[in-house]
C-alpha cells in the first residue's frame, strides 16, 4: 500500500487537501481491511484484553477514531514494527514483509494526516523563568560585563526533548528564587555611578578600594594598550620609504600604521625626523645615520629588518635617558617630606619637562646643535606616560615602582595625571576625548579628592612637624568629611599658612602650599556639582536599563512605580543616592520581567493569535543567543518591521553570523549532543592518565565549541558535523592530539583550525576527544557507550532500556587477561536478551578502540594486547576505523541524521517538545536542507518564520498591554 499523505507533500498539496474527506475515508477503508486484522493476528495475544505485555492493550483500538485518539500508542507501535522488534523473532507467527510494511505505511499516513489537520500549531509555550546560562548570558549583554552570577547554582533539568529552555522543566521553588535574588544583589554590587548614569565593573565596587581599582584600571589598560615601541615605527617608516620595492606602491601612512598596530598620527611626527633632512646635528643626525643604514628590500617577500630596528630603538631610549632633568627628593626640606603640596609640586615639575632636553653649557652654546638637542627631545619624549610613582621623597631613580597612578605619596590617597606626550603627540580626537572621560569619571567615582584631603589632615596632625597639632587646628578632623567644605578648608589653610612661615619656607615654597588648598577647594566642589547634576542622570538611566532588562518599552505606570520605590528607599530608609539606585536595581532584575520569559501574543482574526514585536524579538534573540535583545533587534520591534519576513530573516543571518552565536554552539550543541556539563567531567582516573589536565579538559569541551561555532557562523553544510576532515585545536589538544601547532597561525585564544585533521585521525565530531572520553568508563573504552552515543544520540534512534541484570564488563582494560574487550562483549551479546540492543549500537564503537579512554590514538589497548578497529555493519559491509563509519553513515544514515538534527532544532527553537502537527514544519525543514547546499541556516529560516514560532496558542494569550 502506498502513502497517500506523503504523495500529497511531494505533489505539494495544501493542508486542506489533506485533510478532505476521501482521504479519511480512504485511511477508514484500509485501517478495516489491513490494520485491526493484524493486530488480531499478530497482536492482541500479548497487547490484549486478557494479557497486556508491556502495559500495552490493542484491543480498544476497533475503529480509526480510537486511534485517532491516541495516536502516542501507535507511536510506539509504529517504531517496533520500523525497527523488527514487534512481533518479537520468537513469536510462532510472523507477518510477511508486505503486511509488515502496509501497516507502517497505515501508521505514517494517519500521522501526517493529522498533523497537516492541525499544522502550525503553536503548542502549550509556558511562561518559564531564564535557565541558568540564559541568565548569565543575559546579565553580560545587560551589563557588558561576564559576571555569572549563577555560577553556584543547580543543574537545569531537561524536557524531554533534552533541552533546558522549556516551561515543561524550569520551574521556580522558593529555594531557586532567593538564589535569583542573591544574584540580582551580586550584579548590583558591580554598579558603578559614573557622570552620564551608571556601568558595571568586572568586580564588585562597594568599597572604596573597589571603586579605585575598576577606575584606575581602566585608565591604565588604555594607556597599555597603545604602542609606543619605536622598533615598530622605524618598521612602518622602513616600510612606507620602500613601498614599491616591497610590491605595495599604494601603501599609505594609515595602512603601515595599522599594520603594526601604532598611531598614524606620532607615525607621521616620526617619519618626518627621520626624512626631512632639518636639523641635521647631534642626536637627530646620529639617528639618520642608523637609518639610512636599514637595508633596502630585494623584493616583495623581503624580510623586514626586525632585529636593526630594535638595536636603534634601544639607542634612541639610551640617547634619551641622557638628556632627563633631575629633581630633588624633597622640594620643602622644612616640612614633612611627603606632604601633599610638596608632592604635588615636584610631579608638576617632572610632567612639564617630558619633551625637553638637558643640554651641557657647550652644547647650549652652539645653536644648529642646540636645536637638533631640542627636537629630538621633543619627539622622543623621556616617556609618554607615567602609570605607576612610588614614594615621590625617594631618590629619582627609585621613584618608577609603586601604586598605579598614584600621585606618591607615602600612605595617602591620590592620583596624579602624567600623560601629556601621550596625549598631544599619539592620541586621536577620539582617544583623547575617551582619556579625559575616564580621567573624569575617575575623580566622580572615587571620591578620592575628599580622601586625599582627609589624608592630609591626619598625617598633618600625626607626623613630624605636626603642623596641625595646636589647638587652633582641633577643628579640623580627618575622620569628618566636613573637614574638606568650603568653609573648613578656607579657615584651615589661613592657620596652615600662617604655620608653615614659621619655619622659613621660601616664597616659592608657600606659594605651593597656598595654591594646594585652592585647587584642592575648587576640585571638590567642581565634583560636588558634578554628582548633585548626575542624580537625575542617574534616574534617568535607571529608566532605560530597566527597560533594556525587562526586554521592552515601560508604561509610564512602571515608570513612576520605579522612581516612587527610589524616593521611597531615600525618605523612609534614609539610604543614599548610590544605595537606593542599587535597591531599585536589584528589584528590577528580581522581577518576573526579568527572570521569566513570557511570550505576549496580540489577538487577531485567525486560528492563533501573532506574537508581539517585542515578544519575537525576545523568542528570536534566545533561540539564537541564549540572551536578550540588542538595540538593532529592539528597534526593529519598536517600529514594527520585525514581523516583515524579508527583515525577520535579514536578522537571523546577521544574529548567526555574530559572535553571540556561540551561545548556540553552547547550549543547543552542548545539550544535543551531550558535552554541556563535560567541565565538570570526574571520570577520568588521573592517577593514570596525568595529562588529563584541568586546562585538558577544558580544550576537549571547547574544541565541539568552537567547530559548531565556525558551522553557524560561516554557515557550512550541516554534513560537516559528521564528514568533514577538519577541526579545532589549542596549544593543549594539539599536543594530545599529536597535530603540529605554532602562535604564528592561533587566533587570540590560541585556537587554528587544521584542515588535514584526518591524517591525525580526527576532523568532524565523531572522533572528538570530548565524546571519546565522556563516553568511557576511565580504565578502558566503550565500545557499549561509544556505539550508544553515535545511535542514540547524533543519529536520535530510540533505543529501549537495558534490562534489569546486565553482566558487567571488568572496568580496568588491563585487567582483561588474555581476553580483549571486544571478546568480552561478543560473550556478553550471547545472551539474546542483550544482543537485541547491542547490535543496533556495538558495530559503530568498536570502530573508536583506535581511541583510548580519554581519546588518545593508540595502537595497543592498555593490556598491551594489539588494537582491532573492524565491525561489521548494519548492511553487512565490513570496515574499521574512523572513515569506514564516516562512509557507512554516508551511506545509510544521511536522511535519519538530518531528521534527527531539523528535531532537535526545532525544538529547541519553540522551547517545548515536539507535537504530531511540527511534522509538516520538519518536511519543510529537510526540503529547504535539500535545496539549500545543507546550509545550517536553512533549517532556522524555516522554524523562524513557521507558524508555531511566530503565533502563540489563544488559550495561553493574555493581555499584553501592547507590547
Amino acid at each position: 500500500m502506498r502513502n497517500p499523505a506523503f504523495l500529497f507533500v511531494l505533489a505539494g498539496l495544501t493542508t486542506t487537501a489533506l485533510a478532505d474527506q476521501p482521504q479519511l475515508s480512504r485511511l477508514t477503508r484500509d485501517f478495516k481491511k489491513t490494520v485491526r486484522p493484524f493486530l488480531d493476528s499478530f497482536c492482541t495475544k500479548c497487547h490484549g484484553k486478557t494479557k497486556q505485555e508491556a502495559k500495552l492493550n490493542l484491543a480498544p483500538f476497533s475503529t480509526i477514531d480510537s486511534v485517532r485518539a491516541d495516536l502516542g500508542h501507535w507511536k510506539l507501535v509504529l517504531d517496533r514494527l520500523k525497527a523488527g522488534e514487534m512481533p518479537p523473532k520468537k513469536a510462532p507467527q510472523q507477518p510477511s514483509r508486505q503486511q509488515r510494511q502496509a501497516v507502517v505505511e497505515w501508521i505514517e499516513s494517519l500521522r501526517l494526516f493529522e498533523a497537516y489537520r492541525n499544522a502550525g500549531d503553536p503548542g502549550l509555550v509556558l511562561a518559564r523563568r531564564l535557565n541558568h546560562a540564559e541568565y548569565d548570558y543575559t546579565i553580560r549583554d545587560l551589563t557588558g560585563v561576564d559576571i555569572r552570577p549563577t555560577r553556584e547554582f543547580p543543574v537545569d533539568p531537561a524536557n524531554t526533548a533534552g533541552f533546558t529552555n522549556s516551561g515543561e522543566s524550569l520551574s521556580m521553588t522558593p529555594a531557586l528564587f532567593k538564589k535569583y535574588l542573591a544574584a540580582a544583589q551580586h550584579v548590583s554590587e558591580h554598579l558603578v555611578l559614573i557622570p552620564s548614569g551608571f556601568t558595571f565593573a568586572p568586580h564588585p565596587t562597594v568599597t572604596d578600594s573597589d571603586r579605585d581599582k575598576f577606575a584606575v584600571h581602566r585608565i591604565v589598560d588604555f594607556y597599555r594598550a597603545q604602542n609606543t615601541d619605536y622598533a615598530d615605527f622605524l618598521l612602518a617608516t622602513w616600510r612606507l620609504r620602500h613601498r614599491k620595492l616591497l610590491g605595495k606602491p599604494e601603501l599609505t601612512p594609515a595602512d603601515a600604521a595599522v599594520s603594526l598596530g601604532v598611531s598614524r598620527k606620532y607615525l607621521l611626527t616620526f617619519q618626518e625626523l627621520l626624512q626631512d633632512n632639518k636639523n641635521h646635528h647631534g642626536p637627530v643626525a646620529a639617528l639618520r645615520e642608523s637609518w639610512d643604514a636599514l637595508p633596502v628590500p630585494a623584493g616583495a617577500d623581503t624580510d623586514p629588518p626586525v632585529a636593526e630596528c630594535q638595536q636603534i630603538r634601544d639607542w634612541i631610549l639610551a640617547e634619551r635617558k641622557k638628556r632627563v632633568f633631575s629633581f630633588p627628593a624633597v622640594m620643602i626640606p622644612q616640612l614633612n617630606a611627603t606632604m601633599q603640596p610638596t608632592v604635588l609640586w615636584k610631579n608638576r615639575l617632572i610632567a612639564q619637562q617630558r619633551r625637553k632636553a638637558k643640554m651641557s653649557e657647550a652644547e647650549k652654546q652652539d645653536p644648529d646643535l642646540k636645536l637638533a638637542i631640542e627636537r629630538f627631545c621633543s619627539t622622543i619624549p623621556d616617556r609618554f606616560v607615567r602609570t605607576e610613582r612610588g614614594r615621590m621623597n625617594l631618590p629619582f631613580e627609585k621613584q618608577n615602582k609603586g601604586r598605579l597612578l598614584g600621585a606618591g605619596f607615602h600612605l595617602q590617597v591620590g592620583y596624579y595625571r602624567d600623560d601629556r606626550p601621550l596625549y598631544d603627540m599619539v592620541l586621536s580626537k577620539d582617544q583623547q576625548a575617551r582619556l579625559d572621560e575616564m580621567w573624569r569619571e575617575l575623580f566622580f567615582v572615587t571620591d578620592v579628592l575628599v580622601r586625599q584631603f582627609q589624608d592630609f589632615v591626619y598625617f598633618e596632625r600625626a607626623e613630624t612637624p605636626r603642623l596641625l597639632a595646636q589647638a587652633e587646628f582641633d577643628f579640623a578632623r580627618a575622620e569628618d568629611r566636613e573637614v574638606a567644605s568650603a568653609k573648613s578648608i578656607k579657615k584651615l589653610a589661613r592657620r596652615f599658612v600662617a604655620a608653615v612661615r614659621k619655619h622659613k619656607v621660601s616664597e616659592p615654597g608657600i606659594k605651593e602650599v597656598q595654591q594646594y588648598f585652592v585647587e584642592m577647594s575648587k576640585q571638590i566642589r567642581h565634583f560636588e556639582s558634578e554628582h548633585d547634576q548626575a542624580r537625575p542622570i542617574h534616574l534617568k538611566a535607571l529608566l532605560r536599563f530597566a527597560e533594556r532588562a525587562w526586554r521592552r518599552p515601560l508604561s509610564d505606570e512602571e515608570d513612576k512605580r520605579l522612581l516612587d520605590f527610589y524616593q521611597e528607599l531615600r525618605e523612609q530608609t534614609e539610604q543614599g543616592h548610590e544605595e537606593a539606585i542599587r535597591d531599585v536595581v536589584v528589584s528590577i532584575l528580581a522581577s518576573p520581567y526579568f527572570s521569566y520569559r513570557v511570550n505576549f501574543a496580540q489577538r487577531t482574526g485567525g486560528k492563533w493569535d501573532r506574537l508581539t514585536n517585542f515578544a519575537l524579538a525576545n523568542r528570536l534573540s534566545y533561540f539564537l543567543w541564549s540572551s536578550m535583545p540588542d538595540q538593532t533587534l529592539s528597534q526593529l520591534a519598536r517600529s514594527g518591521q520585525l514581523h516583515d519576513p524579508g527583515v525577520l530573516l535579514k536578522q537571523v543571518e546577521r544574529m548567526l553570523a555574530d559572535d553571540r552565536a556561540r551561545a548556540l554552539a553552547v547550549e543547543f550543541g552542548g545539550n544535543w549532543l551531550g558535552f554541556r556539563q563535560f567541565q565538570q567531567h570526574v571520570g577520568v582516573d588521573r592517577t593514570r592518565f596525568k595529562q588529563f589536565t584541568d586546562e585538558l579538559r577544558e580544550s576537549m569541551f571547547q574544541e565541539p565549541v568552537h567547530f559548531l561555532t565556525n558551522l553557524i557562523q560561516q554557515d557550512r553544510p550541516v554534513t560537516d558535523l559528521l564528514h568533514a576532515s577538519h577541526t579545532f585545536v589549542n596549544q593543549d589538544l594539539a599536543r594530545h592530539y599529536r597535530i603540529p601547532w605554532s602562535t604564528e597561525s592561533a587566533d587570540e585564544d590560541g585556537w587554528i583550525r587544521v584542515d588535514n585533521a584526518n591524517e591525525f585521525g580526527r576532523g568532524s565530531i565523531l572522533p572528538m576527544a570530548v565524546f571519546l572520553t565522556q563516553n568511557s568508563p576511565g580504565l578502558r573504552t566503550s565500545p557499549v557507550k561509544r556505539g550508544y552515543w553515535v545511535i542514540r544520540q547524533v543519529l536520535g534512534e530510540h533505543i529501549p532500556a537495558p534490562p534489569a541484570k546486565v553482566p558487567e564488563i571488568p572496568s580496568d582494560e588491563s585487567q582483561l587477561g588474555n581476553q580483549t574487550l571486544r571478546q568480552v562483549m561478543a560473550k556478553h551479546r550471547e545472551v539474546r536478551s542483550c544482543a537485541v540492543c547491542h547490535d543496533k549500537f556495538d558495530f559503530a564503537g568498536l570502530v573508536f578502540e583506535g581511541y583510548g579512554p580519554i581519546g588518545e590514538l593508540r595502537e595497543k589497548d592498555l593490556g598491551g594486547k594489539p588494537i582491532d578497529d573492524s565491525t561489521v555493519f548494519s548492511d553487512d559491509i565490513k570496515g574499521g576505523g574512523l572513515g569506514a563509519l564516516q562512509d557507512y553513515l554516508l551511506r545509510n544514515r544521511s536522511s535519519q541524521f538530518s531528521d534527527t538534527l531539523c528535531r532537535k532544532l526545532l525544538a529547541y527553537g519553540l522551547g517545548r517538545t515536539l507535537l504530531l502537527s511540527d511534522e509538516p514544519t520538519i518536511l519543510a525543514m529537510q526540503k529547504s536542507l535539500s535545496a539549500n547546499n545543507n546550509r545550517f541556516s536553512s533549517l532556522v529560516k524555516v522554524i523562524v518564520t513557521s507558524p508555531q514560532f511566530l503565533n502563540k496558542r489563544r488559550r495561553e494569550t493574555a493581555d499584553a498591554g501592547g507590547r
